[in-house]
């Protein structure tokens, strides 16, 4: 079983992506975003996910970071259904 240090917290396309990595950096957590897609599009693999990303955090800040997620997801469904 192996140990990690970071957590996923999200995951979607880009610009939802960008949205939550930007509210976690302007509270100072730094959130890691993994791309597969683009990583196999540069190895010269085709993806099915493009535009698909994910969002990690350390263990350290990942309460502060869930509650971050929370409160964009919320903003992000009231907007949607306005």
């Amino acid at each position: 079983m192996s140990t990690s240090e970071y957590t996923k917290v999200y995951s979607g396309n880009f610009i939802l992506v960008t949205r939550v990595k930007d509210e976690l950096e302007a509270k100072g957590i730094v959130p890691i975003v993994k791309d597969e897609g683009e990583s196999q599009r540069l190895a010269g693999y085709g993806s099915m996910n493009q535009g698909f990303q994910e969002v990690f955090v350390h263990n350290d800040e990942l309460d502060n970071a869930l509650a971050i997620v929370e409160q964009v997801k919320s903003e992000m469904e009231t907007t949607s259904s306005e």
